[in-house]
Order: C-alpha cells, then sequence, then structure tokens
C-alpha cells in the first residue's frame, strides 16, 4: 500500500494514458485473492471506494480519493487444450496469454495490443480482431472468480448469477473486484496480416478499396484503415491494417483490391504466429499522452468518404475506421448488445502541450460536424474517454439493468469503474 508522499507513490498511480490525472488516496497492490478480500473488507470498514485498474488503461480520471488497485500479481494462467479453454487472473496481459495457447494452435479474442489486460478489456466487453468471426470478447468468458462487496470469495456464473454474471460480461468493473476470469478458446491454424502504407494523395483509392473490401469481406477478415499524420517531419500517410484468421494465399486473394494502387510505400502482409497479433497496429506498448475520440461509424459512402478527406488531419496522430460487422451485429448476451453500426471511427492526437490539447479537440470537433448524420452516439466501453460516461456506451434498457444490479450487489459503491455505470 502506497500513500501520498511515499517513495513510489507518484509513479505507481500513472495511468497508461499519461495525459490523464489520477488523484487517488492510495495505492494498493495485491498479492492474491485472499490479499484482494483484505482490501475489500478494509474498504467496506472505512467506507472507502476501490477502482481496480490492472493494466492503466481506459482511465477516466474519475477516481478521486479512491484507493487504486492494483492486480499484476495476480499472474496465474492455466490453458486445458482439450477443452479449448484458459483460466487467467487479473494480472495477465494479451500478449503473455497468446503466448501460452499459441503452441496448442489456439487463440483468445485479443484487441490489437499486447500489453492490455485480459480481465480489464474483457469486463468492458472486449473489441476483438477476431470479433467479426466470434464476437464480444466478453462472450467467451464462462466464469469469473471475484471479490464481492462484503469481501467474500465468490465464482459467478450463468447459473449461480445470471444477472452479475451478464454485467460483468462487458459493463465494467463497478461490481465487484474480479480476481480471475474462465474463458472459451477458438481454432487459430493459420494467421495472415500485416500493414500497408502509401502516400496520402492515394487516400481516395485506398478508401474506395477499403468501401469495396468491407462490403462484402468473409468474418474471418478485418480490416482497419489509418489516416495518419506521423510527428516530425515525415509526411502525412494513408494505411490499413489487416488480420485474417486463416491461410496466406486466401487472405491474399481477399485483398487484391489494394494490389492495383500503385505508390505503395511498405507493405508488410505475411505469415504471423499467433503470438504476433498484438504487433499489426503497431500500438503502444509503453506509457504516453493521448487525446481522442471514438464513435460507432452508421455508413461508409462516398459522400463520408469525401468529407474525411476534405479537411488536414494535423493536429492529430490517426484518424483510424474499424470494420466491424459480421458477429459483432449477431445477438450478444452481453450489455454491450449486437452492434447494428458496421464501423468504428476513431480521433487521436498527442496533447503535448495545452495549446496542442485545444487544437486536437477543434479538429475532433471538426471531423464530427462533418459526419454528424453518419455517426451514432455510441462509444464502446472500452474506448470510453475523459469527458464520457457509461451512458455513451449502452443503450438506456442495458444500462437501467447495470444500474439496478450495481445497487443490489453494491449498495455502499465500494466499487467505482473507470466510467461507472451511476455517473
Amino acid at each position: 500500500m502506497l500513500l501520498p508522499g511515499d517513495t513510489g507513490f507518484d509513479q505507481a498511480r500513472l495511468p497508461f494514458n499519461l495525459a490523464v490525472d489520477q488523484s487517488v488516496a492510495a495505492v494498493a497492490e495485491v498479492a492474491d485473492a485472499a490479499d484482494a478480500a483484505a482490501l475489500v473488507r478494509f474498504a467496506r470498514r472505512t467506507r472507502a471506494t476501490i477502482s481496480v485498474q490492472p493494466s492503466g488503461h481506459g482511465a477516466s480520471g474519475e477516481v478521486e480519493d479512491t484507493i487504486l488497485v492494483r492486480t499484476k500479481r495476480l499472474d496465474e494462467v492455466r490453458v486445458d487444450p482439450v477443452a479449448r479453454s484458459a483460466r487467467v487472473g487479473a494480472g495477465v496481459s494479451w500478449g503473455r496469454l497468446q503466448e501460452a495457447v499459441a503452441p496448442h494452435g489456439l487463440t483468445g479474442l485479443a484487441g490489437s495490443s499486447p500489453v492490455v489486460g485480459v480481465v480489464g478489456y474483457m469486463l468492458g466487453g472486449g473489441l476483438s480482431w477476431f470479433g467479426r468471426k466470434h464476437g464480444w470478447a466478453a462472450d467467451s468468458i464462462t466464469a469469473f472468480e471475484v471479490i464481492d462487496a462484503n469481501g467474500d470469495l465468490a465464482r459467478v456464473t450463468a447459473d449461480s448469477d445470471a444477472d452479475l454474471f451478464w454485467a460483468l460480461r462487458g459493463g465494467g468493473g463497478d461490481f465487484a473486484l474480479v480476481t480471475a476470469v474462465e474463458l472459451d478458446l477458438y481454432p487459430a491454424p493459420a494467421l495472415y496480416g500485416g500493414r500497408m502504407l502509401w502516400p496520402v494523395d492515394r487516400a481516395p483509392r485506398v478508401l474506395e478499396a477499403f468501401r469495396t473490401i468491407t462490403a462484402s469481406a468473409v468474418d474471418e477478415l478485418s480490416v482497419w484503415l489509418n489516416l495518419l499524420d506521423p510527428p516530425g517531419p515525415r509526411p502525412p500517410l494513408v494505411g490499413v491494417d489487416i488480420a485474417y484468421l486463416g491461410e496466406a494465399a486466401v487472405g491474399d486473394a481477399l485483398l487484391r483490391e489494394f494490389d492495383s494502387i500503385g505508390g505503395r510505400i511498405s507493405d508488410n502482409r505475411r505469415p504471423l504466429p499467433m503470438t504476433e497479433l498484438g504487433t499489426i497496429a503497431a500500438e503502444p506498448t509503453k506509457p504516453g499522452r493521448s487525446q481522442g475520440h471514438t464513435q460507432l461509424l452508421a455508413r461508409l459512402d462516398g459522400d463520408t468518404a469525401e468529407e474525411l478527406l476534405a479537411r488536414p488531419i494535423d493536429p492529430l496522430l490517426i484518424v483510424q475506421i474499424r470494420h466491424l460487422g459480421g458477429a459483432f451485429a449477431g445477438p450478444s448476451d452481453t450489455p454491450a448488445g449486437a452492434i447494428a453500426e458496421p464501423y468504428q471511427i476513431t480521433f487521436q492526437g498527442l496533447p503535448t502541450a495545452p495549446e496542442a490539447a485545444a487544437a486536437i479537440r477543434t479538429r475532433v470537433q471538426d471531423f464530427r460536424t462533418a459526419l454528424d448524420a453518419r455517426l451514432s452516439n455510441r462509444t464502446p466501453f472500452t474506448f470510453l474517454a475523459p469527458g464520457q460516461s457509461a451512458a455513451d456506451a449502452f443503450t438506456p434498457g442495458a444500462l437501467t439493468r447495470l444500474r439496478d444490479i450495481k445497487r443490489r450487489v453494491d449498495p455502499d459503491h465500494i466499487f467505482r469503474s473507470n466510467y461507472s455505470v451511476l455517473a
């Protein structure tokens, strides 16, 4: 337990996004489930609030006066290759889990970063590279090990408490301190993926090819488009990131539309070991400053493409469009539910100074205004940013149910998610 003034406190309280301030009362690093239970009982006795943040991702800054909980020592990974399942502690990253399951020809429903924690990601739903094939990552959870608001260890399943099980599969960390999850794994005999880049003047052609490919893409194929303005003197770029759950020759054929676009600067598509899934999007693996906004995009027609290209990316670092659809549009027994919108769009910049942060906000608003009729008002939970709330992630019906469950299982509000369902 670190308190303000203790050596290491200021470092321990930092989130992954260093642009977010976390003025917490203390930072606790739990050793095991029994230690976590003792912490919850302490919080109950002292009327304290705890905020569990395994890897520091997804911070909102709304943690003032809470005890911030780190779980890196809860590092259990057990794989049953016959049952195609795993048990994962709350301190385990996706990179670590993929290393454990890949030798068995299996995969979890991992996202784009290898350093994001499995449990935190799945508590927020989990938008995976393989979600078009298998749906939300949270749908693959079969059980939770939790410390409840009384400080008791419990195993939560669909049979033991259907409502709490539903809430934990994507409703955030408002309901219990999760120490481990049990989840299904999926066959992954081959992976083909990588990134292609062109000069930004090829953006109209690349966008057109992206629209064509995603209009009829098989569920095993995920394609993300990136409009990039790298820092420094480097020129703007347009690129696509690809993950295909299958053989390289088939993946290559599905992406032939991109090969007709000249001037390509780089192309590192190749057969990949499943352990390198987290390298495709080249996301930062160390903490840094970031600022942005994400919404679902209802359509990507010719007019939408023109609006996207009508203004410079600067001062943003990236505008990214992820193709969704597939199983994401199907039924899901999670708070996130089905996603009707076929795309997600993210605007992100580096707020290196107050004036840079203001310029980023202005440019994001420019894009949102131009795309207004095509944007939904929904942001997936793990993409929420400071200033947003859980109401931006869930339908009114789902949010009402989450709030009812929160009041039942944690009436004293011991647990507080990055984005509380009660806020």
